[in-house]
């Protein structure tokens, strides 16, 4: 397996006597959609700070293709993409001219970056405002400049801090259509972000992060399948003994005509559960299928909200 980020033993302890990471292992195959969650404070942006080489490490490695971040960095930073969270550019040059000016730090020939601005401003819906300065951009076109911004150099791993805050549902959705097309013309992708919806729908696999440490990872699916919280929740008259038995086999509860189990793969054993309790004599009125939920996942296993 090639990799496109691998993360030993990384440590961050500042001057003030903060740790802010405390020995995280995190590998990143080359194609891979990553989500990093975790809550304020809890390591993200620190761990993409090492992995773009904008902290300094106290112990451990961090490798970008192959390239130490603090050995090679030039290597690695070439390989790395990054639209972060906060709006970080000139405020006073056309967006098209700020596009061929970052290509260039990366060596990309003149006219190269030219053409390749023009298909970026037109992807992201910017042609006809490539000689406005991002000031006069509204917010929504400032997020789009950034992440269009971030690739101008056709850069291998996508790393993407917060891409989607404070913006619109038509141009979230947009941005993750464009992401989704990313990755699967075999781009690398992290994202951090505080909508638990955007990871379980875009990311391939995720990390949770808190305290500093990675406290689990794996894809949205298995992740939710470990909460062992997949069940049925039924409306029913008529409810008896005979039925409490019919289900003694799962774990459900019964109260005020409102029936809930626990039961794996709930889509599979709904008519089977059904018929249990109409052959005793009971009446359904209504089933829904419930599922955990990434958020689920996220509260359990750090005690808080995302955005605590």
């Amino acid at each position: 397996m090639t990799l496109a980020v691998e993360i030993t033993n990384l440590h961050k302890r500042y001057e003030s006597g903060t740790i802010a990471l405390r020995g995280i292992d995190l590998a990143v195959p080359k194609g891979q959609f990553l989500g990093l969650l975790g809550p304020n404070g809890a390591g993200k942006t620190t761990t993409i700070g090492a992995t773009t080489g904008l902290i300094r490490i106290t112990e451990g490695q961090v490798k970008v293709m192959g390239y130490d971040v603090v050995r090679q960095f030039r290597q690695a930073r070439r390989q790395i993409g990054v639209a972060a969270q906060d709006l970080n550019f000139d405020w006073f040059f056309p967006i098209h001219d700020l596009m061929v000016l970052q290509a260039g730090y990366y060596g990309v020939p003149r006219g190269t970056a030219m053409t390749r601005t023009d298909q970026l401003l037109e992807e992201f819906g910017l042609g006809a405002k490539a000689a406005s300065k991002p000031r006069e951009l509204s917010g929504g076109m400032k997020r789009r400049f950034q992440v269009a911004r971030s690739l101008v150099h056709d850069p291998d791993l996508l790393i993407l801090d917060e891409p989607t805050a404070g913006v619109d549902v038509e141009l979230r959705h947009m941005l993750w259509g464009y992401l989704q097309k990313l990755n699967q013309q075999g781009k690398t992708i992290i994202l951090t972000t505080h909508y638990i919806e955007e990871a379980e729908k875009l990311c391939e696999r995720v990390a949770i992060i808190d305290g500093g440490n990675i406290i689990t990872e794996g894809s949205p699916k298995e992740l939710m399948a470990s909460m062992n919280r997949d069940g049925l929740h039924f409306k029913i008259d008529g409810w008896n003994d005979e039925a409490a038995e019919a289900l003694s086999g799962f774990e459900h509860t019964f109260d005020n005509g409102e029936l809930r189990l626990l039961v794996a793969q709930p889509e599979a054993r709904l008519a089977e559960i059904v018929t249990r309790i109409t052959d005793a004599g009971a009446t359904v009125h209504d089933v829904s299928i419930c599922h955990a939920t990434l958020e689920d996942v996220f509260i359990e296993l750090t005690g808080h909200g995302i955005d605590a």
